[in-house]
């Protein structure tokens, strides 16, 4: 089994990744941590054996460089994998020049995560299966087995710029919003908004609320998850 430290500050997002990994046979959470400072205290600690971190790159207390940067410097061959909605391609490069073997943005689905998560176990499984020197081959297919991942696909009648429009329109909204509201300020239907709204919850992106009101059965709004 693959030993995996999830980490996040946001909570929902926290124990949504950690149910992820459960779903991907393999692989096994052996602990969480909610900021840099548990992050590091748990990648440092030899009765955890962790062989693979999901690591958020925004934290109260330090950012995902940092906490990547100071496993490297005690000498750490832990593996990590980006799980976050930081894209600039600044810290992109960043990543990658510490040893970031993946790189997956939020929002996303299951099946991307499941993916990057196969993909990497490809790569460990072949590792295991190498004996002494390599050949250019050997090599090129260690590495491709990173890289192999599918573009994740939206559900059908779904489109990228849509959802990007339905999920600014959440991000910046200054509550949560419901699917008519959403539907009104992007010129699409209530019930092609919740389509949306629901695949961004579904990702854990936003969150489900109620909104009481009147009689009947309390509305469901949508408020943006941070991290």
């Amino acid at each position: 089994m693959i030993r995996v430290l999830v980490v996040d500050d946001d909570a929902l997002a926290l124990e949504l990744h950690s149910a992820y990994v459960g779903r991907v046979p393999g692989f096994e959470v052996v602990g969480q941590a909610a900021g840099a400072r548990a992050a590091l205290t748990a990648i440092t600690d030899p009765d955890r054996s962790i062989d693979l971190v999901l690591l958020d790159m925004t934290m109260p207390d330090g950012t995902g460089l940092d906490v990547a940067r100071r496993v490297r410097a005690i000498g750490s061959g832990v593996d990590i994998i980006a799980v976050t909605a930081v894209r600039d391609a600044a810290t992109v490069r960043a990543a990658v020049s510490i040893g970031v073997v993946q790189y997956l943005i939020k929002p996303f689905a299951f099946a991307a995560f499941r993916e990057r998560l196969e993909a990497y176990r490809a790569y460990v499984e072949g590792l295991n299966r190498a004996a002494g020197d390599a050949t250019q081959s050997e090599v090129d297919a260690l590495l491709g087995s990173l890289r192999t991942v599918a573009a994740p696909t939206l559900p059908k009648g779904l489109s990228d710029e849509t959802l990007r429009a339905v999920a600014a329109r959440v991000r910046t909204a200054a509550g949560a919003v419901s699917s008519t509201e959403v539907g009104e300020s992007e010129g699409m239907s209530r019930v092609t908004a919740r389509r949306y709204l629901e695949h961004l919850a579904d990702a854990g992106r936003v969150r489900r609320e109620p909104r009481y009101g009147g009689q009947g059965r309390p509305e469901i709004t949508y408020a943006w998850v941070r991290g």
